[in-house]
Parts: C-alpha cells; sequence; structure tokens
C-alpha cells in the first residue's frame, strides 16, 4: 500500500470542512487495501469486490424508547443548513482503487484520495449517488470541491508520511 502524508491529509479535510461551514464534525477516515474494502462492500452494502469509498453515517438519532435507530425528517433536513451541522461518520478510502482509478482516468492517486474524501464527506451531508439525476448533481458538487482543494493545496504531497505525534 502508498504511504500517505496524513498530516496533510487532515488539513485537506479540515480546509473542506470549514469551506462547508461545518460547526463540528467527529470523521473517522481510515485508508484501506482491497481485501479489507472488499470485506466491507460485501459484508455491509452486499455489493460484490472491493469499491474506492464508502461512508457510514452514525448522525442518528435513538428514539426515548430504544427502538431502531432512524434519522428524524428535520434531522435530514437541517443536515443541509450551513453553519448548522454537526457530522458523525466515518469514511473508508480504498488506497488500491486510487491507484487502479487514477491509471483509468488519467489523474493522481493522490487526487483519487482526496476525490473520495470529498465524496464521502458529501454522502455524510446527504447527497446521494443512486440514480443518474442526483448521481449527476454529486458529482458537479465533488468536481467543484475537488478543484478548490487542488488549487489550495498540492495533492501530489500526499505521497510521503508525516509524521504524527502520538
Amino acid at each position: 500500500m502508498k504511504k500517505i502524508n496524513r498530516r496533510l491529509l487532515k488539513q485537506i479535510t479540515r480546509a473542506l470542512l470549514e469551506v462547508l461551514e461545518l460547526e463540528k464534525a467527529e470523521i473517522g477516515i481510515c485508508l484501506v487495501a482491497a481485501p479489507e474494502m472488499t470485506r466491507l462492500n460485501e459484508g455491509f452494502l452486499k455489493h460484490q469486490g472491493s469499491t474506492d469509498v464508502m461512508a457510514f453515517d452514525y448522525g442518528f438519532v435513538v428514539p426515548p424508547s430504544g427502538g431502531p435507530r432512524r434519522k428524524t425528517a428535520s434531522a435530514q433536513k437541517n443536515r443541509l443548513k450551513p453553519g448548522q451541522l454537526t457530522l458523525h461518520g466515518e469514511i473508508f478510502i480504498c488506497v488500491d482503487e486510487a491507484v487502479l482509478q487514477a491509471r483509468r482516468f488519467r489523474t493522481s492517486w493522490q487526487s483519487e484520495i482526496v476525490r473520495y474524501l470529498v465524496h464521502g464527506i458529501l454522502h455524510l451531508l446527504g447527497f446521494d449517488d443512486a440514480n443518474a439525476g442526483v448521481r449527476r448533481k454529486m458529482k458537479r458538487e465533488e468536481n467543484r470541491r475537488l478543484r478548490r482543494l487542488a488549487r489550495c493545496f498540492s495533492l501530489a504531497q500526499l505521497s510521503g508520511p508525516a509524521k504524527i505525534p502520538a
């Protein structure tokens, strides 16, 4: 697996959250290889094989009865109001898929990693890519955010390890 500058990835994530005007966010970012992503994709989504990114939204409301965890309609509606959001989630990014897709789309694997980060955060914000219409809207937003981050950061520098204090 590629070595990744985690400090820079953290800075990129913070910049993205700031631009999205999120007051609070608790997001875990897990960089995994294809075998782990395959296990997650098959176990949780029942899709065969690996995938590029998966986002798990933990921003649920637990009813007082202790019943099933479901988002309330008002919580979902409020998820898109800038300055009022708290995100809770986990994003799994497959580094192996980033390398493969970078070759396919003639881009860098570092750029693909950031694209997957943006994609995962957009999912946590309520964006969907289940059908062609909403997928195009999400892709436009993803591209716009990625371009802005690429102007602010040297994405190529993601390819080096950074020491993070324990």
